[in-house]
Parts: C-alpha cells; sequence; structure tokens
C-alpha cells in the first residue's frame, strides 16, 4: 500500500547540486487522496502516544503536521529558520556540511511536559531534526516521536536519533 505512495514522489537528477537526487514530495502533495493517506498513516502510528503538540519542521514539516493536529485536536507549533518568528523566541544552533545554520521557535510554543511530535517530510543526516529535539527539550517538552514522510537509509541519520521513538512512511536504501 505504501509502494502507492511511493510512486507519487519524483526523482529530481542533480538538484540542488550535482550528484544529488532530491526526492519531490509536491506530486504526493498535489494528490489529495495521498495527502489524506499519509495524515491517516501519522495518525494511526502515534495515536497511542498521547500527543499534546505538534511541532512541524520548516516548511514541509508544517503541511503534513498541521492537518495532523486537526485530526487530533490538539495544538500545531512551527519550528522555524532564523529570523522568521516575530515574537519572542528560543533558537538551537546546528552544523551543516557547509556550514552552520539556526532554528527557533516561540519561547511560549510548549509548555513543560508537554508530550510533542515533531513531523517533517524527510530524513536525510538527522542534523536538523536533532537540533528540533535539543530545542523542544531545552523548554522541557517531551519529544514523544519523530514521523517522517521519507527516509534516505542510506545517509543515517537515524543513528543521530538514539533512544527515539522513529517512523519513517517511506524508505530509500
Amino acid at each position: 500500500m505504501n509502494g502507492d505512495l511511493k510512486k507519487l514522489i519524483r526523482d529530481v537528477p542533480d538538484f540542488p547540486k550535482p550528484g544529488i537526487v532530491f526526492k519531490d514530495i509536491t506530486p504526493l502533495l498535489a494528490d489529495p487522496g495521498g495527502l489524506k493517506r499519509v495524515i491517516q498513516i501519522f495518525a494511526d502510528r502515534f495515536a497511542s502516544l498521547k500527543i499534546d503538540k505538534v511541532v512541524g519542521v520548516e516548511s514541509r514539516g508544517f503541511v503534513f503536521g498541521a492537518p495532523l493536529a486537526v485530526e487530533w485536536g490538539v495544538g500545531f507549533v512551527p519550528i522555524r529558520k532564523s529570523g522568521k518568528l516575530p515574537w519572542t523566541k528560543v533558537t538551537e544552533e546546528y552544523t551543516l556540511e557547509y556550514g552552520r545554520d539556526r532554528i527557533e521557535m516561540h519561547a511560549d510554543a510548549v509548555a513543560v511536559g508537554e508530550r510533542v511530535l515533531v513531523v517533517d517530510d524527510l530524513l536525510a543526516t538527522g542534523g536538523t531534526v536533532s537540533a528540533v529535539c535539543r530545542l523542544l527539550e531545552s523548554q522541557k517538552a517531551v519529544v514523544a516521536g519523530l514521523a517522517f514522510v521519507v527516509e534516505l537509509d542510506f545517509l543515517k541519520g537515524r543513528e543521530k536519533l538514539t533512544s527515539r521513538e522513529i517512523y519513517s512512511i517511506l524508505h530509500y536504501k
């Protein structure tokens, strides 16, 4: 059944640079049945975790996280790239292969002890989502799980996320 979803992921060779095959989820987003199926898979898979808030990682994590929050009747928290949020915020810096970057969220986005599910479209090297977990835990939230539409297994991002509940719908070896 998930094979049908895989057919909605387009390979774009040499993007954003030569040698990289970009996994384009826009055909999945354009397919109402496929999009609904992804949200339902996540809702079913994590239903027992008693989630208080869904956290979406900029920007494609918003597309999957917000409808999931609506499905469960819980709040949604956007994690943004630096400089995008208008109010008091907390930040976390992390390393990329070509430098450093920073993510942020509003300081009042999560409360102490709230159980959160982090949602993003893709798990690659794990650097961004590791920073997201550190940021949430610095505010004393509990990262109950991590949900991804696509996981690039060969980049071993899962190894940076030991002792985490991780679920990816589609895997690429």
